[in-house]
């Protein structure tokens, strides 16, 4: 295992399948990389979300030490549950904006307002892309956090689509980058999404497009700011392989709670032939008797989770790529100050 918290901070599911090693502190260190995870996802998604990027992270180590701190964004509306967990695992955000990390990975969060500007937590989170532009080596925003990383640093605005951006998709490798490094040409990540950030508006501006599907548009971007490499996901290579199915269960339930006009589509390319059959007589039903408590015969223990695979190799080897890139980082900004120790140039 080598992903390792505070122990003091340290989430107790991740704690009773790792046993991570205690860490004296936080921050850059020669003998490991150091990443602060920004998680903004909703209470209900929490903890779900931390042991995404813990999995991933540790599937991705290889022999990389990673030491890990958790923050969330103020701003983010929480309950007692939320609040009381952040409290006990989490670090204040005036903690990162006063250290170094090599990494730091920005989760989105479920919008409120169709101008992230409007956001209650815009002030601090704009904050905080301005301080990773020069205290980290790569900053990795994962899809609301992508749009507005881009947005703050270049004014390019998202497009709403007509329907939800939802499953798993085929994407084409479309330019070599060390990111994309020994990735097959062609890969599949999950995708949640509502809104889109247009190729063109990218390319415009800048930024170098590495992964695209003919059916979900963009996903993985690059744009070198500052001192830090940014890495921008519209999709989710975290996502473990029932996350879709819990995300659509949701969906349904506000559809049934009358908090959504429409029934949700199913993920596309997610379920087999004979959930979908399932899942589609569901619908009718719900169609037919529009009822919230309708939501206890979803037939989700019906249903087999897909397996992962799909996309797990992918969004490692990304991963693993991306630690790498941290390691050489950390070895270049090293260098100067070993020169400098020893009277060299």
């Amino acid at each position: 295992m080598l992903v390792m918290m505070d122990e003091t901070r340290t989430p107790t599911h991740w704690a009773q399948r790792n046993h991570p090693s205690p860490m004296a502190f936080r921050g850059a260190a020669p003998d490991r990389i150091s990443v602060a995870l920004i998680n903004n996802m909703p209470d209900a998604a929490l903890e779900d979300t931390e042991a995404q990027f813990f999995e991933l992270l540790n599937s991705a180590a290889g022999d990389i030490p990673v030491s890990l701190t958790l923050y969330s964004l103020p701003g983010i509306p929480r309950g007692d549950r939320g609040n009381d967990h952040l409290n006990r695992f989490y670090v204040d955000i005036a903690d990162l904006l006063n250290n170094r990390f090599d990494g730091v990975i920005v989760t989105g969060t479920e919008p409120r307002q169709p101008d992230l500007r409007k956001e209650p937590y815009w002030g601090i989170l704009a904050e905080v892309l301005q301080w990773a532009e020069h205290n980290t080596h790569s900053t990795l925003l994962s899809c609301l956090a992508a749009h507005a990383g881009v947005l703050h640093s270049d004014g390019i605005e998202r497009h709403p689509l007509g329907d939800k951006k939802f499953g798993i998709f085929s994407e084409s490798k479309v330019s070599d980058h060390p990111l994309t490094s020994r990735t097959s040409d062609q890969l599949k990540f999950p995708h949640s999404r509502w809104n889109e950030i247009r190729e063109s508006d990218l390319t415009s501006s800048g930024y170098t497009v590495l992964t695209k599907s003919e059916k979900a548009g963009v996903n993985l971007f690059v744009k070198a700011k500052r001192e830090s490499l940014f890495v921008h996901f519209q999709g989710h290579p975290e996502y473990e392989a029932g996350t879709l199915m819990k995300e659509y269960r949701r969906d349904v339930k506000r559809f049934l709670r009358q908090e959504r006009p429409t029934y949700p589509s199913l993920p596309y390319g997610y379920f087999d032939e004979a959930a979908t059959k399932l899942l589609n007589e569901f619908q009718e039903t719900a169609l037919a008797h529009r009822n919230e408590q309708l939501i206890a015969a979803f037939p989700e223990g019906l249903v087999p989770n897909p397996s992962e695979s799909a996309w797990h190799a992918s969004a490692t080897r990304v991963y693993y790529n991306w630690l790498q890139w941290l390691v050489a980082r950390q070895a270049d900004s090293a260098a100067p100050t070993q020169n400098a120790r020893l009277g060299r140039g």
